[in-house]
C-alpha cells in the first residue's frame, strides 16, 4: 500500500492482507511508509497549503517563490512545519479505514474475498469518509500548524487550546462538507485508472505474468494523479475553510469561498497549488513502496 499523503483509497491487497492473517503486519508496514513518504515530501505539502491558501489574482504564487517565502520567514526546518501532525494521524487513519472495510465488505459483498469493482469502490469509500469524518479535527489541526508563524503555536496542544478557546469546537469540523464531496471524484478516477491499468497489463490472449513492483508502482503514480487532479477544487476549498481562522478571523461558508475565487481568480483559482501535489507523487510513491516493502520482509509477510 503506498502513500502520498492524500487520501488514500483502499488498495485490493489488503484483501490478500485479510486472508493470510497478517492484517496488523499490513497496517504496521502501510502506517511506517506513510511516516517516511510524508516527511520526506513534507516541503511539497507545505508549499501547496501555503499557496492554496495565500496565491491569488494579484499575489500569484508559484512553487519556487512559495518554498522561498517559507525559508525566509522561518528557516529551512520550517519546511517541515505540521509535519508532525501529518505523521501523528497516519495510525488512526489506517486503522478506522481498514477496520470499517472490512465490516462493510463482509456485510454488503456477496463474497467478500473477491468483491468486484463496484463493491471494492462502495466499500473503500464508506471506509475513507468514515475515517475523514472522524479525524477531521486532526486535519484542521494539521492545516492549522502548517500555516502558522514562527511562534505562533508551541505545540499541538496549544494550537487545540486555542482554537477551541476563540472558536469553538465546530471550528475542528471546517472543511468536512467539500471534504466529503471530494472523495466521490477521487475513488471513481483512482480506481477506474488503476483498473484500467491493470487490464491493460493483462490483456486476454497475452502471456503475461503478474504485475510487478514497478508496474503496481506505475499504476498507483497515474491513478493517483487522476484522482487528485478530479478532486483538486474540492481540496483546495477545504483547506481554505480549515485554515479561514489564520487569514482574516472569519469563516465564511464553502459556497462563500467558492464565490469569491471564481470572482478574484477564475476558475484557475481552484487549482492552486496542484504543481507541488503533483510533484509529490512520484517520490512520495517511490518512499513509501521501498519503505512499504522493506518493512513486509522485516516482518516476514
Amino acid at each position: 500500500m503506498l502513500d502520498t499523503g492524500e487520501q488514500v483509497m483502499v488498495p485490493v491487497e489488503v484483501l490478500e492482507a485479510q486472508n493470510r492473517g497478517a492484517l496488523w503486519q499490513f497496517l504496521l508496514s502501510g502506517a511506517v511508509a506513510g511516516a517516511v513518504s510524508r516527511t520526506g515530501t513534507a516541503p511539497l505539502d507545505r508549499a501547496k497549503v501555503f499557496m492554496q491558501v495565500y496565491s491569488s489574482k494579484k499575489h500569484l504564487l508559484n512553487l519556487q517563490g512559495g518554498l522561498r517565502s517559507l525559508v525566509q520567514e522561518g528557516g529551512l526546518r520550517s519546511l517541515w512545519r505540521g509535519n508532525g501532525m501529518n505523521v501523528i494521524k497516519i495510525a488512526p487513519e489506517y486503522a478506522i479505514k481498514f477496520s470499517v472495510f472490512e465490516k462493510v465488505k463482509d456485510s454488503l459483498c456477496v463474497e467478500p474475498t473477491a468483491p468486484s469493482m463496484e463493491e471494492h469502490l462502495l466499500a473503500s469509500s464508506l471506509a475513507v469518509a468514515t475515517s475523514q469524518s472522524l479525524i477531521n479535527p486532526l486535519e484542521v489541526l494539521k492545516t492549522r500548524l502548517t500555516l502558522g508563524r514562527t511562534g505562533q503555536y508551541t505545540g499541538l496542544g496549544d494550537c487545540a487550546r486555542k482554537i477551541w478557546r476563540h472558536e469553538g469546537t465546530q471550528a475542528f469540523y471546517r472543511g468536512y462538507l467539500p471534504n466529503m464531496i471530494g472523495i466521490v471524484p477521487y475513488a471513481i478516477t483512482e480506481l477506474a485508472v488503476y483498473e484500467l491499468i491493470q487490464r491493460v497489463w493483462r490483456k486476454p490472449g497475452k502471456d503475461t505474468e503478474e504485475p510487478g513492483g514497478l508496474v503496481n508502482l506505475a499504476s498507483f503514480t497515474l491513478s493517483t494523479t487522476c484522482g487528485q487532479i478530479a478532486s483538486y477544487p474540492f481540496t483546495l476549498i477545504r483547506t481554505r475553510m480549515q485554515a479561514q481562522d489564520s487569514i482574516q478571523g472569519s469563516a465564511p461558508s464553502m459556497r462563500a469561498i467558492i464565490g469569491s475565487i471564481l470572482a478574484q481568480q477564475g476558475w484557475r483559482g481552484f487549482y492552486r497549488g496542484l504543481s507541488p501535489s503533483l510533484l509529490k507523487v512520484l517520490p512520495a510513491g517511490g518512499l513509501s513502496y521501498v519503505t512499504y516493502e522493506a518493512m513486509k520482509k522485516a516482518l516476514g509477510i
